[in-house]
Formats: C-alpha cells, structure tokens, sequence
C-alpha cells in the first residue's frame, strides 16, 4: 500500500499578507503594559512633552507607539537623521522608535527636545532601556532626559500573551482551542514577535495539511522553532 502523503501534491496556501492590526481598539491590555497604555490615552494632557517607552524586545512598544502616532497625527523620525526633520516638523508631535538601537544621536536629539518644548508639543521615543543607560555624554541633553516622564513596559504576562495569540489567530479567521493557546503561552518565549512567527506558522501548516490547529500541531511549530528549523517536515 503507497504513503498518501508521497502521492498526494501538497497544497500552499498563499501569502494573504495578514496585517497585524494596530488600532487601539485590537490592544490587548494586561498588567504588563497597562500604565504605558493609559499614557497613550491621556493625550495631549502628558506630565512632560517628553515622553519615553522603555521595555524588551517583543514587549509591544512599536505597536503602542503606532497607536499614539495614529491618534496625535505624529511625524515619524529616523534615529539616525533627527537633523532633516527639526525645521519641517513645525508645532506637530513627533515618534522616534528605537531610538537606542545604535548611537544615540545626542546633538540631534538635544535639538528636536528643544524645538518640541519650544512649539509646545510632544515627543515620544522608544527605546530597550532607560535614559540613564543610553550612555549619552552631551550634559545638556542628559539634563533633559533626566525630566522626561519615562514608562516601563515589561515582557508580556500570560493574560497579555494569550490575549496577543487568540488576536492573531481571529486576525487570520482561525478558531483555535482554549488548550492550544494556553499550550502556546507555556512554551514560547515571552515575545509578541515569536507570538506573531508561531502563529504565522500554524496557520500555514494547518492550510497545508488540511488540519485544524491542534495541540499535537502547536508542538511541532515549537519544536521546530526551538530547532531553529525554517519550515516544517510535512
């Protein structure tokens, strides 16, 4: 008798390009980033006009900062050429994310600081650590940073993670069982972004094999993920 699976082409699915929505409303919210979110939603009333995100990779800050951009009509800027944007920003807010992946640019930064308090607006950056960590020289700049209303957003919890995954899955028009998302949580890193990679990764296999999302398929996605593996052995 001949292996099915060796006779039978595999089906790909395509590559619907499902977004990942960062609307406000599609926030899930947990004790891990509730104070960052209720900053987001106090604006303009903010206790300084520089604001800064601090948390881990994975942790949400560039969904969150999305959503403020989105609601104060922010311009964004790129950490590494602050300079071209001071003199077109006017008196509209401004986003830098990441803003300590490489060298801080510290006299551009000092500068945008000046140019946002000067046209009494807002500024949020976006960083893995804190100010005091960034390592910055300039005194003026450090002086500024050091009033800035900083807030941390700390890796996600259980509630945010399984909120995170069942989104996801409903973003895709998948159902998925309780058991399988809290399976999820228990064995992933805590990070939305493997969150996301996880769940891309079932929704394929599921479309290829013409399964439903099983836990028997979530311990594979793991495995293979934990394995380093680009794809699944189907």
């Amino acid at each position: 008798m001949s292996d099915q699976k060796t006779d039978t082409p595999r089906q790909l699915p395509l590559d619907l390009g499902h977004g990942t929505g960062y609307s406000r409303d599609e926030l899930v919210v947990s004790g891990t980033n509730s104070q960052a979110v209720a900053l987001v939603d106090r604006w303009p009333d903010w206790p300084s006009s520089l604001v800064v995100l601090a948390g881990p990779a994975g942790s949400g800050k560039t969904h969150l900062a999305s959503i403020w951009r989105a609601r104060a009509n922010a311009v964004a800027i790129d950490a590494r050429r602050i300079g071209d944007s001071i003199e077109t920003l006017g008196a509209r807010p401004a986003l830098i994310d990441d803003v300590d992946t490489g060298a801080v640019d510290e006299q551009g930064l000092f500068h945008l600081i000046n140019a946002v308090r000067g046209a009494g607006s807002t500024l949020l950056l976006t960083a893995r650590r804190f100010p005091s960590a960034w390592g910055v020289s300039l005194p003026d700049l450090a002086s500024r940073l050091k009033v800035a209303a900083t807030v941390e957003i700390h890796e996600p919890d259980d509630l945010l993670l399984a909120g995170v995954i069942t989104k996801l899955f409903a973003d895709r028009q998948v159902e998925v069982e309780p058991h399988v998302v809290q399976y999820l949580v228990r064995r992933i890193e805590r990070s939305l972004a493997t969150a996301m990679r996880v769940v891309e990764r079932l929704d394929r296999a599921a479309l290829e094999r013409k399964t439903p999302i099983t836990r028997a398929l979530a311990a594979e996605a793991v495995s293979a993920m934990d394995e380093g593996q680009g794809e699944f052995e189907i």
